[in-house]
């Protein structure tokens, strides 16, 4: 079997044995999903770049001392730890008064699976794409946080659930209603989002 096609535990067995490369092949895995989280919510990229390398720096030192038991939610684990620092990063930035920077340095959903035959359908797409992630910003904390672990991470709502502290029911609740407040929001500002 190709190293690359090793399940998470696996991998991570094989990182702690000494194999540097399974644990790039898990860092390539879910990329995409951990950033995308630290940035929808540092709203920074050179920070969130600073808080991702941060994030797997710490999953490397918890898995050389054992902290990590297999369970099958090594993605799940490595979001709690980059949600940890992010609240660090708050916490810390609170505590020195001063004011976060809100710039949208890159494009989270500049991937190909949002590809678009023609440039006009792109612009099209790309606006309606920074119209969401804008309006992702007016929703409570809590609902924000759920809407952004299962449509940008990929997590289940039993993952979230864990993730959270709460209970499956509250975690799917928090999503009916980010949905419901979404929709409301887009009436509201009489938005069209559709090609």
């Amino acid at each position: 079997m190709k190293t690359c096609a090793l399940p998470d535990n696996e991998l991570v067995n094989k990182f702690v044995s000494g194999d540097q490369a399974s644990l790039e092949i898990l860092i390539t895995r879910y990329r995409k999903q951990v950033y995308s989280y630290i940035v929808l919510l540092i709203k920074n990229q050179h920070l969130a770049e600073d808080i991702f390398q941060d994030t797997f720096v710490k999953v490397i030192r918890s898995l050389h001392e054992g902290k990590y038991h297999d369970d099958g939610k090594f993605l799940a684990w490595v979001v709690r730890i980059a949600h940890n620092l992010v609240i660090d990063h708050f916490r810390r930035e609170k505590q020195m008064n001063s004011v976060s920077n809100h710039e949208y340095g890159l494009d989270v959903f500049n991937s190909k699976r949002f590809a678009s035959k023609n440039i006009e359908d792109k612009i099209i797409h790309d606006q309606i794409e920074e119209e969401v992630r804008n309006l992702i910003d007016y929703l409570p904390e809590d609902q924000k946080e759920v809407l952004i672990l299962r449509h940008y991470c990929g997590l289940s709502f039993k993952e979230i659930a864990d993730q959270t502290n709460v209970s499956i029911n509250t975690a799917l609740g928090r999503m009916r209603y980010a949905l419901i407040n979404l929709r409301k929001l887009v009436k509201e500002k009489n938005l069209i989002l559709s090609v």
